[in-house]
């Protein structure tokens, strides 16, 4: 597996080493022990989670304020443009962002740590996300970064006017949102 770090560098895109042929490919998507080495702790997955979207869907940008979650994230179908904020206010990247383009062809994984907002734009028609997580989804604690806020100034590489929904259209602006220390 090649591991590649983001200018956010606890933010990693994993490569996995791809076996093909005429006959299809095969690659190990996850192997604990490896990626416990790769991120330098241990790390236990409580939930899987599947995203079906259509092109120009912005999902997020999205965090739980208690019950953070780590997430491992990967395309099986299609490609998204894959987003992580730094929400860790003692951070050096506080309020910075990094992007990553995840497709089903390219088969990269994106590693984005609590403390993070995350989300991602569907590049094309039925792509479909996976993903790992640290903690279970717990409605009451989960928070919105504005995806267009002006203060972190995402470049999304926007074809129109995304597709968003309710609560994402309602999401805080850095100075207004909940903060890890």
């Amino acid at each position: 597996m090649k591991v590649t770090a983001t200018a956010i560098p606890d933010v990693l895109v994993l490569e996995p080493a791809v076996f093909a042929d005429e006959r299809g490919f095969f690659f190990e998507s996850f192997n604990q022990k490896r990626f416990e080495e790769t991120v330098g702790r241990a790390v236990t997955f409580v939930q899987d989670n599947h995203a079906q979207s259509r092109k120009g869907v912005i999902r997020g940008l999205h965090y739980q304020i208690n019950q953070p979650q780590d997430k491992l994230l990967r395309a099986v179908r299609g490609a998204v443009y894959d987003v992580a904020v730094d929400l860790r206010r003692a951070s050096p990247t506080f309020g910075r962002w990094v992007g990553v383009t995840l497709s089903a062809d390219n088969k990269k994984q994106l590693w984005v740590p609590k403390g993070f907002a995350h989300g991602y734009l569907a590049l094309s028609e039925a792509t479909e996300l996976l993903y790992k997580v640290t903690d279970y989804y717990a409605p009451v604690h989960e928070r919105c970064l504005l995806w267009n806020d002006p203060a972190v100034q995402i470049d999304w590489p926007l074809e129109a006017e995304p597709i968003l929904s309710a609560k994402d259209r309602l999401g805080l602006t850095l100075d207004q949102a909940a903060v890890f220390v």
